[in-house]
């Protein structure tokens, strides 16, 4: 055993004191289990995890991760957990709030107020108990706290933007321990550094957003075969240049695997998926969508369907799955770009990826929120994802490659930029913002975690960084 490994078991056996509960260690019976992230593929392996139920827990684990020199992750389901560990877990308190997770809505108000560990599905099916909706994303089983503090694109996101940029209040637990009200009116510095600039400022114990009066939406997806894909693809890219902001849809084309719980009609194909919704009404929508029907999909379930069935129009996987990935964002998608994307996952491709996604961007993305945090906006046409499941370790291998070999196919239309809610692997944090923001976010990390504890997904260092090379 090194002295490294002694040292650092030395200080989390410190924490046992502090947190008596919902404390793991590495070599105790819990640990191996209450490590693992929701993608199983990370080998996460802190100095020691802490699963709080209440704020006061929250604060205790702080401050006795950073008295004995450790530093803090905060994570609620870790489905972006491949940049932390990338950053080494040896010194760091993974601090899971999956145990905290109320959720209160304010029909009056048309605020929601849910815990640091809430999921989306939490709280959609309860803001849609009230005719209300969210601004949530794909998948249901995703945590709100990091969706919304790294952006946030959902069904809706062309016309109201970011759901970033919907919240109304944070609270966190700051490096000192202190629990803290972050919002317009209070530590206004910190909220807008907390609206799009991640993990790296405290562990949010709670949040506010605002919900809209939205009960049902024009909804769904159109279904071709993969032979189909030229034909879709150029048309859903010309559409969408025109497409009006009520719309927000994805393209993907799909490898599916013959398994049960996958409907009948798509089980072991590989097919072409044009999903999302519209707002307005039914004949409005049916003049948005007349363009991408007269390609006669196979499958249309495009229809007035509640507001709440959203979170899973996507059938984003749920539950603890094992994946690869890797993003880029597209400045616009050329016919010769077009033409790169096919050439990887069309078809004869044989890629091994379960999907090649190109979300639609623009519209209220594209421009800046009025009061609006740290990011307003998303510039570029699409951004593109590659994810394959990485069941065993050659799948892995195999779907790291085919994802990569993807957007390198497309780099040449890339714009520069990253969304780092989509960036699942290491990546320079830098690229998520233009350099005034990004100086903004150091300076104001600097102020609220002046000792480095916090240790982000994508990290936002300090100005002046210390000798710790990992901060």
């Amino acid at each position: 055993m090194s002295i490294t490994t002694t040292v650092t078991e030395q200080r989390g056996s410190s924490l046992r004191d502090a947190c008596p509960q919902g404390l793991h260690l590495p070599g105790d019976p819990g640990y191996d289990a209450a490590r693992m992230p929701w993608n199983v593929a990370i080998d996460q392996r802190p100095a020691a995890l802490v699963t709080p139920r209440t704020v006061a827990e929250v604060q205790a684990a702080v401050r006795a991760a950073a008295a004995a020199g450790l530093r803090v992750a905060p994570q609620s389901t870790g489905h972006n957990a491949g940049p932390l560990v990338a950053q080494g877990l040896d010194d760091v308190v993974v601090l899971r709030t999956s145990e905290m997770t109320g959720v209160h809505v304010d029909a009056a108000r048309k605020v929601a107020r849910v815990e640091g560990g809430a999921l989306w599905l939490h709280a959609t099916e309860a803001a849609g108990d009230h005719g209300l909706a969210a601004l949530h994303g794909s998948s249901p089983d995703v945590g709100i706290a990091g969706y919304s503090l790294g952006g946030g694109i959902g069904w809706y996101a062309r016309k109201l933007g970011l759901a970033t940029n919907s919240l109304l209040a944070v609270e966190l637990v700051t490096a000192d321990g202190e629990h803290v009200r972050a919002s317009a009116s209070e530590n206004p510095d910190l909220f807008w550094a907390l609206r799009g600039g991640g993990g790296s400022f405290g562990v949010v114990t709670a949040l506010e957003f605002r919900l809209y009066d939205i009960a049902t939406a024009y909804a769904g997806m159109l279904v071709w075969d993969v032979s189909r894909a030229e034909a879709v693809l150029r048309r859903w890219v010309d559409w969408s240049a025109g497409a009006p902001d009520e719309v927000t849809t994805s393209f993907r084309v799909l490898n599916l695997p013959p398994l049960p719980d996958i409907p009948a009609p798509l089980r072991g194909r590989s097919v072409v998926v044009v999903d999302g919704a519209v707002l307005g009404a039914d004949h409005e929508a049916e003049g948005v969508l007349a363009d991408l029907r007269s390609l006669t999909p196979e499958i249309d379930t495009f229809a007035r369907v509640p507001a709440r069935s959203l979170v899973r129009l996507h059938m984003d996987p749920e539950g603890p799955t094992p994946t690869v990935s890797d993003s880029t964002m597209l400045a616009e998608l050329p016919p010769e770009g077009i033409d790169a994307f096919l050439g990887e996952v069309g078809p004869g491709s044989s890629s091994s990826l379960l999907l090649a996604e190109l979300r639609q961007l623009g519209g209220a993305l594209g421009r800046d929120h009025e009061g609006g945090g740290a990011l307003k906006r998303l510039e570029g046409a699409f951004v593109a994802f590659g994810a394959a499941i990485a069941a065993t370790p050659e799948l892995a291998a195999q779907g790291e490659h085919d994802a990569h070999r993807l957007t390198k196919a497309l780099s040449p239309w890339s714009n520069g930029r990253s969304y780092l809610n989509f960036a699942e692997n290491a990546v320079d944090p830098r690229s998520g913002y233009d350099e005034r923001t990004w100086l903004q976010l150091k300076g104001i990390r600097s102020a609220v975690d002046p000792h480095g504890v916090f240790v982000g997904n994508h990290r936002i260092p300090r100005l002046v960084e210390n000798l710790r090379v990992t901060d």
